[in-house]
């Protein structure tokens, strides 16, 4: 082996990303077991030296020093071992010099193909311990061919692989030279090297593209507590803020959109509703079937089932096209939701429903609110009651010269109707 090769192997080792400790016992593994081959056999215990100078490769037959010799293969006598150290005592180990002067030649043709093989093995497992760490992330890919319905993809320009058709979004369209952003589900190490198991329609996409585009999610102020998705038509996100200064809708939409525009964009269109989540239930799964509004859940807990009662214009919203809405609310709850019409609920339910009001006209109408306040309300342009859900007397105190009186009626008028 002349340094010539060595320099060869240390760039073979640049190259491909190979450690080259690993190359080297993988060449000495090669020609030892060459060397059996065509000098030995496999009971011998043979050690490979590979050096930098000119001397080359020298190969050595290992014995153990023992009183009685039962593996002549592998042990030997003290009296055999003086012939190679002068005081030998029984457990040395005896290195002998068995280099064959034809070696060279004969050991690189009988070991180049175990060579190739090894280094093969070396890199695919080089590839797996790197995608191993990955599992679970975002990847960049680039679309390097596409055959029927597979199509083959490079990523990060180390390895290619095949995203089946089960894990791309119905009615996308895969061209030679697209640029995807694949979630890596999970890495299986195989004999053909690491299988990746990529995916454009795990739920997960959706979550780390928003970790991506929105930093307060990436930063852990505002935490996605739930995904349900159909992929390429629709997905609920439910979040939540760790923040009370920050609005976790807002923060995922953006300004004009931008936000989840761009998380849109990169599925194909596919639409994202980013709604609140809520310890309670019943608000929970209102938020989760809007647009549509609830009038009245009757739920049970035991069965994980809830009887949704709502007006019978709103009905086709909950349901959604084909059942779309109802099925991603319930996948995003984990209620089975059943709606219902408003005229099903029995009596003693339908005496307990509040009225629907808007507009502050209507809640004073309804609640009995007297007109100088509503004209306050109105001064300081709050006319829906949507505005007014969630402020405090405190809150409500001085604006157009609202007394502390005014404000209390105004928060116990706007908890009757919400």
């Amino acid at each position: 082996m002349q340094s010539q090769f060595l320099a060869a192997i240390n760039q073979l080792c640049d190259e491909k990303g190979i450690p080259k400790d690993r190359v080297l016992e993988t060449i000495k593994a090669a020609l030892r077991a060459a060397y059996r081959k065509d000098y030995g056999n496999r009971d011998q215990n043979i050690e490979v030296e590979l050096n930098d100078s000119a001397e080359g490769t020298v190969v050595y037959l290992l014995k153990e020093v023992v009183k009685k010799v039962e593996s002549p293969e592998q042990e030997m006598t003290v009296a055999e071992a003086k012939k190679y150290k002068k005081t030998p005592k029984v457990g040395d180990t005896i290195k002998i010099d068995v280099t064959p002067l034809e070696y060279g030649r004969i050991a690189a043709q009988s070991a180049k193909q175990v060579i190739i093989q090894r280094i093969q093995e070396a890199e695919r497992d080089i590839m797996y311990d790197t995608f191993k760490d990955r599992e679970n992330e975002l990847i960049n890919a680039l679309v390097h061919r596409v055959e029927g319905n597979n199509v083959y993809v490079n990523l990060d320009n180390k390895i290619t692989t095949m995203l089946t058709r089960d894990q791309q979004i119905p009615r996308e369209r895969y061209y030679g030279g697209q640029r995807l952003k694949l979630y890596l589900d999970k890495v299986i190490k195989t004999t053909k090297g690491p299988q990746l198991l990529i995916s454009r329609t795990h739920e997960n996409l959706v979550r780390k593209l928003m970790e991506l585009e929105i930093p307060e999610i990436k930063q852990e102020l505002v935490e996605i507590k739930g995904i349900a998705r159909e992929p390429g038509v629709r997905s609920k996100v439910s979040v939540n803020s760790n923040d009370p200064k920050i609005d976790p809708i807002g923060s995922c939409v953006g300004q004009k959109g931008v936000r989840v525009t761009n998380v849109m964009d990169e599925l194909n269109g596919e639409r994202i509703d980013i709604i609140q989540w809520s310890e309670n239930v019943e608000e929970y799964i209102k938020a989760a079937l809007a647009p549509a509004k609830v009038a009245h859940l009757d739920i049970d807990e035991e069965g994980k089932r809830v009887s949704v009662y709502v007006q019978p214009d709103q009905r086709p919203l909950a349901i959604g096209k084909e059942g779309q809405n109802v099925r991603l609310a319930s996948r995003l709850t984990g209620y089975e939701l059943d709606i219902m019409d408003i005229g099903e609920l029995s009596e003693e339910d339908a005496a307990k429903l509040k009225p629907e009001v808007e507009n502050v006209a209507e809640l004073a109408e309804t609640t009995g609110l007297a007109p100088e306040i509503i004209e306050k309300l109105e001064a300081a342009n709050l006319t829906q009651v949507a505005q007014l859900k969630g402020l405090s007397a405190k809150d409500l105190t001085g604006l157009e010269d609202l007394t502390e009186e005014e404000a209390e009626a105004i928060v116990e008028a706007v908890k009757g109707v919400a």
